[in-house]
């Protein structure tokens, strides 16, 4: 008796209450990076998009239809969805153009609700982030 008393004492491990529970918290942590893994994953093909065409030598010639269209060949191929060309913004102070682009990823997680991330990105490297209000 006293043998079996001392066996359950010694004995460690998780509930079943908490191996429910982790594995709750595990699902959510997955359902949540399977959502926003290719969010960011395009984000960066944006990025790249534009700063290649920040890079360009004859960009400063170009017109703001031939950039749109530009942007529109460039994310065909790095199968960009999200960003449309006539969501560019285009800014030509100091004589080189600089292409941005401010754009909300939204996704459904469960029900009725949903993920929103924020997304910028610029040709221009030095650009800063716009504020978050």
């Amino acid at each position: 008796m006293n043998f079996a008393r001392t066996i359950q004492s010694r004995q460690r491990g998780v509930s079943m209450i908490g191996f429910l529970f982790f594995a709750v918290i595990a699902i959510m942590l997955a359902m949540l990076a399977m959502k926003l893994v290719p969010a960011y994953i395009e984000f960066f093909s944006v990025k790249k998009v534009l700063s290649t065409m920040g890079q360009e030598s004859d960009l400063r010639s170009k017109s703001n239809a031939e950039i749109r269209n530009d942007f529109s060949r460039r994310a065909g191929v790095a199968y960009v969805t999200e960003v449309k060309p006539e969501d560019l913004s285009i800014d030509r102070r100091g004589g080189v153009p600089v292409i941005s682009a401010d754009y909300a990823f939204r996704t459904k997680l469960v029900g009725n609700v949903s993920l929103v991330v924020d997304f910028s990105a610029s040709s221009d490297p030095n650009a800063a982030p716009p504020r978050i209000e």
